[in-house]
């Protein structure tokens, strides 16, 4: 097992870098005399680095595949006010010879805990047909397995080993306090279909190495890939009340919110409303913490993050470690 000494995180301008990464994307382009180069995005647990190999590319680019690890020699410089490393030399290593830990991120929280927490909760439900359904869902090792394990996204939120589960006990305590502010609420179904609402994401995303979409997850959607997955447990159970079906349906599909955003349906229960914002909430507040996470120490605001269009104020070094 090659142990790895170097990462991401710590890698300053000026510095060699020469360590075992893995390539999270590779992409060929040409420059302006015509003559190809390389460019590489590696990655480890503590991040990505984009970087470069100017020479050689032809050559170099039959040694190895996006999704591999491999073994780098070169500098770090900064370029355009981000880090960038010049590769100089690079060597495929096998996966075997690697501890994945290494280098793709996981939730820095137990996964056990979480999952009692969430198995706690659905206990909780008082409706005999919702709490067999989850039953057929924590006797199906495979699935428990993969539901701990899986990501919640590629990049916006909880992108780590742990994170699906993370974010879903998340947004479940959420709708859980929400339920219990207003009246009417039918917590049953509220509480059933946060557990559920992103469980396709298991199917949605390889993971082994470095979280990126299956061809499942393109063609399908976790949405579409839950559903599926709920009516194989529902077909389990027996008899089961046909509206509430559909409602519980209705929650996994509308929780994005607009279909622009990928739901096949906008919420139209007020239980879905609660999901979609307690989810909206979640993703959105744990991205902004990633970003701040991310930053330097003593930086008062965060880089531009592209997709929420705006800086964070950090504040000072003090409140930054507090963020949790």
């Amino acid at each position: 097992m090659i142990l790895k000494k170097q990462f991401i995180q710590n890698i300053a301008a000026g510095e060699p870098i020469d360590d075992v990464f893995l390539v999270s994307d590779k992409t060929i382009a040409q420059k302006r005399d015509g003559q190809s180069y390389l460019r590489l995005t590696l990655s480890d647990k503590t991040g990505s680095l984009k970087a470069v190999i100017w020479d050689r590319a032809d050559e170099i680019r039959t040694r190895f595949s996006s999704g591999d690890f491999v073994q780098i020699k070169g500098v770090a410089s900064a370029y355009q006010g981000t880090l960038q490393g010049t590769i100089k030399n690079l060597t495929k290593i096998p996966q075997e010879s690697v501890d994945i830990a290494n280098f793709v991120p996981a939730t820095e929280k137990d996964v056990d805990v979480m999952f009692e927490r969430l198995s706690r909760l659905a206990d909780s439900i008082q409706s005999p047909w919702l709490r067999a359904m989850f039953q057929e869902f924590w006797q199906d090792i495979e699935f428990v397995q993969n539901f701990k394990t899986a990501p919640a996204a590629k990049q916006m939120h909880h992108a780590c080993i742990g994170g699906l589960l993370e974010h879903t006990l998340s947004v479940a305590l959420l709708a859980d306090k929400v339920a219990s502010h207003y009246v009417g609420i039918n917590r049953d179904l509220l509480i059933a279909g946060a557990i559920l609402h992103d469980i396709g994401k298991i199917q949605e995303f390889d993971y082994r190495t470095v979280i990126d979409y299956t061809s499942a997850g393109r063609l399908l959607s976790h949405i579409i890939i839950g559903i599926r997955m709920l009516d194989e447990k529902l077909d389990k159970i027996g008899p089961a009340p046909g509206e509430d079906v559909m409602l519980l349906r209705h929650l996994m599909v509308s929780h994005h919110g607009k279909k622009e955003f990928g739901s096949p349906e906008e919420p139209k229960t007020i239980e879905a409303l609660i999901l979609n914002y307690v989810d909206e909430i979640d993703s959105k507040v744990a991205a902004v913490r990633e970003t701040m996470h991310s930053t330097e120490a003593g930086e008062k605001w965060t880089a531009y993050h592209r997709i929420l269009e705006r800086h964070f104020y950090i504040g000072e070094k003090s409140e930054q470690q507090e963020i949790t």
